[in-house]
């Protein structure tokens, strides 16, 4: 694993059960999607489980909705996979474009998530 992505574990970050739909495409061209949910989010990337096989490094999208509704479609970089439970794996991405719509997407869930606690 490259320092680069070491440092952005610092990044801020929370448990957040947030639905996505991942997509991208198989060895042989076909295109997949898979709709799942977040374990966490942080303002740079996501971790999540899988049950469709990906490979480190390999370019996946991601759409998710902020809390208003808007959609999200974020283009991803896969930086982490781990086995998990029932033949799934935990895939760890960074967003590598648009960031600012993920950062948009980040503040707006911590933002709702602020709300419901204070009332």
């Amino acid at each position: 694993m490259s320092p680069q992505y070491e440092e952005k574990r610092f990044a801020l970050r929370m448990a957040l059960r947030l639905p996505i739909v991942v997509s991208g495409r198989a060895d042989d061209g076909a295109a997949w999607s898979e709709p799942t949910e977040t374990d966490d989010i942080s303002t740079t990337g996501t971790l999540f489980h899988l049950n469709q096989k990906v490979a480190s490094g390999e370019s996946l999208y991601l759409r998710s909705h902020r809390p208003d509704g808007v959609p999200v479609e974020v283009k991803a970089e896969v930086v982490r996979i781990a086995p998990a439970l029932y033949g799934t794996a935990r895939i760890g991405v960074i967003i590598t474009d648009p960031k600012e719509n993920w950062l948009r997407l980040f503040v707006a869930w911590v933002a709702d998530d602020q709300t419901e606690e204070q009332e």
